[in-house]
């Protein structure tokens, strides 16, 4: 679904609040990259929805985790859609920023903002019935382990692990996953020339065959799905076209990139 004419006229902050309200429904598929402060592409929420409608048998008390939640956007259209409690978690935006926000919405009963680093999370073993991950997972989720130890044990048996994460259409030889502040990420030679101008230690950008293989590892989950995401191609459209400054400043990068090598992959695992 294409941005209308009016909808690229307006500011982004402007349609991120009609989006918001419901008053400019287009936008939905387009609100968990419209604000987010890094590399802004991500899944839908109307695919998140559908995800947890079918595999999620909702109960009074749900509880959801929206890792690396960012600004909040993906938190409140769950909580307005699900009327869930959902715990906005996030690393890089205060907590107190984002209560504010929920406030704001009228949704301070509904979501939890917390603060915490994604392998420290202090929540209760079983605590969740489902995880949410939106174009952050790379950050903190490509290292053997982490599924397992971090993420895993927070989810009762039976609850979900839903993930949408940039990557690659196929892998980059001699990469391997390092921090934001790593200079040590693997053999950067592997990166075609045309994109290394652009490639930043930390990016963790793999293909949906190298995260379907880490995650069939995990004893703790079976995972049901990993495919590439049918929003793609459309988010980073709609993203380049309007005048963000991160939008502005990627716009050479996908310009070398010309569709060839970026993709979006999304993953479901079930807590065994």
């Amino acid at each position: 679904m294409a941005i209308n004419a009016d909808s690229r006229r307006r500011t982004v902050e402007e349609s991120v609040v009609l989006a918001m309200d419901g008053t400019d429904a287009a936008l939905y598929p387009y609100l968990p990259y419209i604000l987010q402060d890094i590399w802004q592409i991500g899944a839908s929420p109307d695919l998140i929805i559908q995800v947890l409608r079918r595999r999620v048998s909702r109960k009074a008390g749900f509880r959801l985790l929206d890792l690396g939640c960012g600004t909040g956007l993906t938190s409140m259209y769950l909580a307005r859609q699900f009327d869930v409690q959902v715990f906005a978690t996030d690393l890089w935006i205060a907590a107190g920023d984002n209560w504010r926000r929920f406030q704001d919405r009228g949704f301070e009963k509904q979501i939890v903002p917390i603060h915490a680093e994604a392998t420290q999370l202090p929540y209760a073993e079983k605590y969740f019935d489902a995880v949410i991950s939106v174009d952050s997972f790379h950050y903190f989720g490509p290292w053997e382990g982490y599924l397992e130890n971090s993420l895993a044990p927070l989810v009762r048996s039976g609850g979900i692990i839903a993930v949408a994460v940039p990557g690659l259409q196929r892998d980059f030889p001699g990469l391997a996953p390092g921090y934001i502040t790593d200079k040590d990420c693997g053999d950067l030679a592997g990166v075609p020339p045309e994109l290394r101008p652009f490639w930043v230690p930390g990016m963790n950008f793999f293909s949906c065959r190298w995260w379907e293989e880490l995650w069939r590892r995990c004893p703790a989950v079976k995972l049901e799905r990993c495919w590439s995401l049918d929003c793609h191609q459309a988010a980073w459209r709609d993203w380049l076209a309007c005048e963000h400054p991160y939008a502005v400043s990627d716009r050479e990068m996908m310009k070398a990139e010309a569709g060839k090598y970026f993709n979006t992959a999304g993953l479901i695992a079930r807590v065994k």
